[in-house]
């Protein structure tokens, strides 16, 4: 049960991952992943709460309890780095640093360097977030992802989960957006049911 635990929190941590190029550049092996959603809100509002509000991701994020910017990092821009906590003593986190931050066409790739007992490696596991305007009141928002895990056999374990744990985490931001209210993993299921037939 608790490897099972702890690949679920694995899986989660790669909805902060990517580019597709790393696949291309290594004869590692490297999965790639992306998934979107279309969100009833404009690209400014959604850039507001994954670009711009970077150090505050647990606000919208159903299963970090707790993130704070570190290193000296006072706001999302080029090389901002946060610490994202799974659990209440602090031993399940990942520490991420924003990088290629283009808030004029709303995107930038996240990247890995530490990770508590996870078995990640960092050169290959990143993410690039885009979020595109489709009309004043709609937006795309885009995760493209490459995971490297050591064993590399772990990565295919996490290819199901990562699909429904960044689907959730799309669902939370429409929540967040629409109520102010933050997503947790207390109120998350409830959260769910309201938005995940729409």
């Amino acid at each position: 049960m608790k490897y099972l635990i702890k690949l679920s929190v694995l899986a989660m941590l790669f909805l902060s991952f990517t580019t597709t190029t790393f696949a291309q550049e290594t004869t590692k092996k490297v999965k790639t992943l992306s998934a979107e959603k279309i969100l009833p809100f404009s690209a400014e509002k959604v850039w507001a709460i994954v670009g711009e509000d970077y150090g505050a991701i647990a606000r919208s994020h159903p299963r970090i309890i707790e993130s704070n910017y570190i290193n000296g990092s006072l706001k999302a821009g080029e090389g901002a780095e946060r610490v994202c906590y799974f659990n209440e003593k602090h031993t399940q986190y990942l520490k991420e640093k924003m990088i290629d931050y283009d808030p004029e066409n709303f995107a930038f790739t996240n990247t890995i360097y530490q990770v508590g007992k996870f078995p990640l490696d960092y050169d290959h596991t990143r993410g690039y977030w885009k979020i595109s305007p489709r009309t004043d009141n709609s937006s795309k928002i885009v995760l493209e992802g490459t995971l490297r895990t050591k064993p590399a056999c772990m990565g295919g374990m996490m290819k199901r989960q990562f699909t429904k744990l960044i689907e959730d985490y799309f669902i939370a931001i429409e929540h967040h957006l629409s109520t102010g209210e933050d997503v947790t993993k207390e109120n998350f299921k409830s959260v769910k049911r309201q938005y995940a037939t729409r």
